[in-house]
């Protein structure tokens, strides 16, 4: 599973776990991992090589999350960014700016950070904030800077037999479909636009899919567990809620919650 032999193309309707706010804690002799889904979304620097090692013989995938379109104080690599591609901070997240995605010292940057995503052995990556186009950026991002930048992230992690997805970014939907793998998504019920990444589903790429119960009203959240209203189509979508802070609390839309074991060390 592991060998990167070719790309990993995950089914529509494949389950799934995300956890960001802490490295997953699974030892070498772990022998189950909770909750019982096929892919876990977990951080790209937090998480060692031998918890990818450990999913992987557990018979799980694993996808690299990280921050593709943003500057991060705290990463490893966060002195590789020049003060002169950085934009205005992010809207919610102070500490972080959004980045100058044609730059090419940005794209330098990312490229390693995709391979040492292989050199951990993750089937796929996650590079979020790729819609700087949608939000207040201070460096005249377009949307057509966002496909340029998607179809250069795809090129480099299918060199490597990554796949990869396209995180948000719904306007862009139509011109990236055929250069990424799967859709990560975050609150499209919620915002009624799940008819955005439904191309995914009709392409045979899953949606893997995320609502934050504390921001949506009551109404909506019955609306996605039945799906109805605007989770009307969403009934093949991966769909996983979660706590915004992103842990290893989960609930399923039949109502199953599970808590996957983070190291707080």
């Amino acid at each position: 599973m592991a060998s990167h032999d070719q790309i990993w193309q995950p089914a529509v309707g494949t389950t799934w776990q995300i956890i960001l706010s802490d490295p997953i804690k699974l030892g070498n002799t772990s022998l189950t991992i909770t909750p019982n889904v096929a892919v876990f979304d977990i951080d790209l620097f937090e998480n060692p090589k031998s918890t990818i090692e450990a999913l992987h013989r557990l018979g799980k995938r694993a996808i690299a999350y990280f921050s593709a379109g943003s500057y991060e104080p705290g990463r490893p690599d966060s002195a590789d960014f020049k003060s002169s591609d950085l934009g205005k901070k992010m809207d919610g997240w102070p500490k972080e700016k959004w980045v100058d995605i044609r730059s090419q010292d940005i794209r330098n940057t990312m490229s390693r950070r995709i391979e040492l995503a292989a050199q951990k052995g993750f089937d796929g990556i996650d590079p979020d904030n790729i819609d700087g186009y949608d939000n207040k950026n201070g460096l005249g991002l377009s949307k057509a800077d966002s496909v340029d930048f998607i179809q250069f992230l795809a090129a480099k992690a299918h060199e490597l037999n990554l796949s990869i997805g396209l995180k948000n970014g719904g306007d862009i939907v139509p011109a990236v479909l055929p250069f990424v793998d799967f859709s990560v998504n975050e609150q499209c019920v919620q915002y009624d636009e799940v008819a955005s990444f439904s191309p995914f589903i009709k392409a045979g790429k899953p949606v893997f899919h995320i609502e934050y119960p504390e921001e949506m009203k009551s109404k909506t959240i019955r609306h996605l567990q039945a799906k109805t209203g605007p989770a009307l189509h969403a009934g093949d979508f991966s769909t996983v809620l979660k706590k915004m802070d992103l842990d290893g609390w989960v609930e399923f839309c039949d109502g199953r919650t599970a808590t996957t074991e983070i190291d707080f060390s």
